[in-house]
């Protein structure tokens, strides 16, 4: 009996909807409403210290990227520029994505601004949010009486 192994199609529209959950479990309206043609990819991780969030970002000069940070909500948008194509060009695939983008995030504790940090390397956006002393977890010690 063959095994049943989705096609690739299905693997890629499943990632689309898993996608298009999370951000509603997110509460990323601005996301669902996007008319984007893409959507960068992002990873969201924690550390004691630290929220982290990296977006993929290839072929974007930092200068067209902004990032805000506004009542736990991160925002980062950017456009992707299109490049001039050749007048007399016969083009056999075009399957690079290009335009704006907008993705949001609302963050689970509060950070402190003034310390929010954002850098760029190989393609990849890297947002470091450090959380404020309230927001760390401390660990509190058991007594015996």
């Amino acid at each position: 009996m063959k095994e049943l192994i989705p096609a690739p199609s299905m693997l890629s529209f499943r990632k689309e909807v898993d996608r298009f959950l999370d951000r509603i479990r997110e509460g990323d309206a601005f996301d669902l409403l996007s008319t984007s043609d893409w959507v960068p990819n992002m990873d969201f991780s924690e550390k004691p210290e630290a929220f982290f969030v990296k977006l993929e970002v290839p072929g974007i000069e930092p200068k067209d990227i902004e990032v805000l940070y506004q009542n736990g909500m991160l925002t980062v948008r950017g456009e992707k520029k299109t490049e001039m194509e050749e007048k007399d060009a016969r083009h056999y695939r075009t399957e690079r994505s290009w335009g704006t983008f907008v993705r949001n995030l609302r963050l689970p504790a509060a950070v402190d601004e003034k310390m929010i940090a954002a850098t760029f390397k190989n393609g990849v956006l890297t947002v470091t949010l450090p959380k404020t002393a309230e927001a760390r977890a401390h660990t509190i010690p058991v007594k015996t009486i």
